[in-house]
């Protein structure tokens, strides 16, 4: 089967290029400007940009990854695929070896379908001092007999570990999961700048959103945001939801990070694609009010109930990223962060055809993941 998709604004790194592109058994195999050579798909002029890849996601649809239900991932990852997100890593958050374990093997059978791009622990070796909405009964201390076990339980497919570097043990469980091919994020922490520095010369390469669960930037005492911010080693992880984080601190992100290190997130709970309500987050209470879920108790945000099209329309809206700028920290950049740039993450011929079709509003028109529509165009 050959598809021709023709009339289209097509977003690549270097640029918009008005023209078309053929796909063949899920890949892009032709890229031209101008008129198709032939018949094919009219998309009336609209932007095309890659399938976005969101590296920290809990859930949507009523539906949450650490229960380990597989009927409910799939409608988590139905709904987001409905708004672009084509590659997707399942978030577990702080529960006992035992949940997690269960977890993990359930959703590495989904990885290994294809539903899922992998997994991804955000705790429980996180500060108690910021856990946000993780229960803090069930925070311990790095191990790295238990990550093993649960890297062992994932098959393969467990592919990020979040950690608070100031945390007894935590040198050693980051050197040791990137030995075993593990990227490890930076997050939920109460480190200061010297001890963040340490976890990255350890391997860290990630910061888990920044900016949240961990201290503010500080002009005497700069904390983690600035050394997550200032090494050229570390992606940094973007909430933008208009809750977590202010625009003039994206844009802080981005001129010193560039589009190159930013990647955005949704860091979505069970609520998203709903409506305000009661939902759980692991094993917390969470109450969603006008879009925003916080704790029942405490109050902390709970996640987010953000999907990656409007992350992505915001960082162009009201960040004022140009699109090539906003594709590549919601596409390419997550997409090298778990070393599947080659495959995702852009639009160029070999590459899987996932793509995201949008409007003049940036609204999203057609969804494609591996040259079949999962949201047929209009």
């Amino acid at each position: 089967m050959s598809l021709t998709l023709s009339d289209a604004r097509i977003v690549t790194p270097d640029g918009v290029h008005e023209g078309w592109l053929t796909i063949e058994d899920g890949r892009i195999t032709h890229i031209g400007r101008g008129a198709a050579p032939g018949p094919g798909h009219s998309l009336g002029g609209r932007h095309v940009v890659p399938g976005f890849v969101d590296i920290h996601n809990h859930g949507g649809a009523g539906s949450s990854f650490p229960s380990g239900d597989q009927d409910a991932a799939r409608r988590a990852v139905a709904l987001h695929e409905r708004h672009g997100t084509t590659a997707m890593v399942a978030s577990l958050v702080t529960g006992s070896l035992e949940e997690l374990t269960a977890a993990t093997e359930a959703l590495a059978e989904l990885c290994q379908d294809g539903l899922l791009a992998g997994i991804h622990f955000e705790g429980p070796y996180i500060a108690r001092a910021r856990c946000g909405a993780h229960n803090p009964a069930l925070l311990r201390d790095p191990s790295v007999e238990e990550v093993d076990r649960l890297v062992k339980a994932g098959h393969g497919h467990v592919r990020m570990l979040t950690i608070a570097a100031e945390l007894p043990g935590a040198l050693d469980v980051i050197r040791a999961a990137v030995a075993g091919g593990v990227v490890v994020a930076l997050g939920h922490s109460d480190a200061t700048y010297d001890q963040t520095r340490e976890g990255i010369d350890a391997g860290a390469t990630v910061a888990t959103h920044l900016y949240n669960a961990m201290p503010p930037l500080g002009h005497r005492a700069p904390g983690p945001v600035a050394a997550l911010l200032e090494d050229p080693r570390v992606t940094v992880e973007l909430i933008n939801d208009g809750v977590h984080v202010h625009p003039a601190m994206l844009r802080l992100a981005y001129a010193v990070a560039g589009r190159s290190r930013t990647a955005l997130i949704t860091d979505a709970m069970a609520a998203t694609g709903l409506g305000d309500g009661s939902y759980m987050l692991g094993s917390m209470e969470v109450e969603v009010s006008g879009g925003v879920a916080r704790l029942v108790e405490g109050g902390s945000i709970a996640g987010s109930t953000l999907t990656m099209d409007v992350a992505f329309r915001r960082t162009v809206q009201e960040v004022g990223l140009s699109l090539p700028e906003a594709a590549e920290t919601a596409s390419l950049t997550p997409a090298r962060v778990l070393g599947l740039d080659g495959e995702i993450g852009s639009i160029a011929v070999g590459k899987r055809a996932d793509l995201v079709v949008l409007t003049d509003e940036l609204e999203v028109a057609a969804v494609m993941k591996g040259g079949v529509w999962v949201r047929e165009p209009a």
